[in-house]
């Protein structure tokens, strides 16, 4: 498991956690994390203490949302925050990949390929510990709501997790 944290993906994401000043370590587990359940097992805790890394497009652009693992996705609200009028789509691998230089199973919220508007859902604060992929489908990084607000520099959004 250990030359997984070797991946150049997964060596971005302990980057930008250094760079950030972030004590955060990137785990590699026996199980997946490919999803929010997976992981949720993997690392055995509640499925909301996941966050799931959501792409959607908007306007033609990509956009992510950071919602807690027990909750879906709100669009209407996303695209509300966003400024945007009309429906969100789900970005497909392609464009998930291109977006954020990670494979679908695997996309942190950060080290992202392109600079990319995030959200955060408020829900997710509920948690004192929260884990977020890593680059892997095998790889999680630990932190806290505040943290990952931190580090992603994204407004918190109530109801964007429903």
């Amino acid at each position: 498991m250990s030359a997984i944290l070797d991946r150049p993906a997964v060596k971005r994401v302990r980057e930008a956690l250094v760079a950030a000043g972030s004590e955060a370590e990137v785990v590699a587990l026996d199980g997946t994390a490919r999803s929010a359940a997976d992981a949720a097992a993997s690392v055995g805790v509640e499925l909301g203490a996941i966050v799931k890394s959501l792409v959607f497009t908007a306007a033609g652009r990509p956009v992510m949302a950071l919602v807690a693992g027990d909750r879906r996705c709100d669009t209407a609200v996303l695209a509300h925050a966003l400024g945007i009028e009309g429906k969100l789509g789900h970005a497909d691998a392609d464009l998930v990949l291109q977006a954020t230089g990670f494979t679908i199973g695997g996309v942190p919220p950060i080290a992202h390929a392109q600079g990319i508007a995030v959200l955060i859902d408020a829900s997710l604060a509920r948690f004192e510990t929260i884990y977020a992929a890593a680059g892997h489908p095998h790889c999680v990084f630990a932190t806290s709501f505040d943290e990952l607000v931190e580090l992603t520099g994204a407004p918190v959004i109530e109801g964007l997790g429903v």
